[in-house]
């Protein structure tokens, strides 16, 4: 019989991380429409996949990739017209968010940020031993930027946190907003752009000259369809890229998922235009949505729809799974308790979502 694990060696393990649940994707079961992620519905077109063989066969897997991909480095800058040394890339976002808590988060230390917002930043926080001060949306789900000025004039904090558009909400900060909080902020502002590509609002990087506290988050995740290669990355100052370095952990991009991203950068057309065909998958699939009786539609910004029914949402998310379309139950944010959120996919797995509601809620 294997023996348990006591109690005093768990004791051993930092009481931050015990107190924190593991990151996971609730209600996930294999079906044919997946629209709970936000992913891009498009792969690489089978063209492209060929030319990436070559590149395939041309890697040593026996050596380790460089600290940071140097062309790739180049690409991005060239992407984001930023200087030389303004760009951190990591393995997704994700991994980059926690290298802001270990580069900014003293224990004790209180990180402004808004809610409802994805819960990873707020997690982060607390295994990094600092406080959470989050600012309730307004009613309209729009973040409190009042609020947020005021906890920071009070607070003085090292590190804000700011998602535009937002992932729950699918909201965007007017640029205006971001701006004011940029240059009220005594410390650094963290702006995440994961969903910018759907965004008509300008992006924060035009901030970048003027304000030296300033750092953007992007991804390939979302717009460029990578999600399954794990590439983001992170715009600031050159000096303070080469600081937060220092925190990060080596080797952390490998080499055929950076052939990737330089592919899909060369290719810039190709996203451009998916992207345009989500934005109108998206739109259709928004009024379609409010066009159903007893269904509660939010605006957005993004590649997803936030709605409402009359049903109970864990169970409208079982039977929608039951008919073969998989959607978020948006419940574990208080904010949001009753709401569920659809990814907008190809023409063809919107219409079977909106025949598996219809069939449902139309009843």
């Amino acid at each position: 019989m294997v023996r348990p694990v006591p109690e005093t060696l768990l004791d051993l393990i930092r009481p931050e991380v015990r107190s924190q649940r593991p990151y996971t994707v609730p209600g996930a079961r294999k079906v044919p429409v997946k629209l709970n992620q936000n992913e891009s519905p498009f792969d690489l077109p089978p063209a492209l996949k060929r030319e990436l063989l070559e590149a395939f066969f041309q890697i040593s897997f026996n050596r380790y990739p460089s600290e940071q991909p140097a062309k790739l480095l180049t690409a991005l800058e060239s992407h984001c017209s930023v200087p030389e040394g303004s760009i951190l890339v990591g393995n997704g976002s994700n991994e980059l968010t926690y290298t802001l808590g270990m580069c900014f988060i003293h224990p004790g230390d209180v990180v402004v940020l808004p809610c409802p917002m994805f819960a990873l930043y707020e997690s982060m926080i607390h295994l990094h031993g600092g406080q959470a001060v989050s600012i309730t949306c307004r009613s309209d789900f729009q973040f409190d930027v009042g609020a947020m000025l005021d906890a920071i004039e009070t607070n003085r904090p090292n590190l804000v946190i700011l998602t535009t558009p937002n992932n729950p909400t699918g909201l965007a900060m007017p640029f205006s907003d971001v701006e004011k909080i940029v240059r009220a902020a005594p410390g650094f502002v963290v702006v995440d752009e994961a969903y910018h590509e759907f965004n008509t609002e300008a992006s924060a990087l035009s901030l970048l000259d003027d304000c030296p506290n300033l750092i953007v988050m992007r991804t390939l995740s979302k717009a460029f369809g990578l999600a399954g290669l794990r590439l983001g990355f992170m715009v600031a100052r050159p000096e303070i890229i080469s600081e937060m370095m220092k925190s990060r952990l080596p080797f952390m991009v490998d080499r055929m998922s950076e052939q990737v991203a330089l592919l899909l950068l060369r290719n810039q057309e190709l996203v451009k235009d998916r992207v345009q065909i989500i934005l109108n998958n998206t739109r259709t699939l928004k009024e379609a949505l409010s066009s159903i009786d007893g269904v509660e539609v939010r605006p957005t910004n993004t590649n997803f729809v936030l709605f409402r029914t009359s049903a109970d949402p864990a169970t409208l998310l079982n039977e929608l799974a039951d008919k073969g379309v998989l959607v978020r139950n948006m419940g574990g944010y208080p904010e949001l308790v009753g709401f569920l959120r659809v990814t907008s996919g190809t023409e063809d797995e919107n219409k079977a979502f909106l025949e598996a509601l219809n069939s449902i809620v139309g009843k």
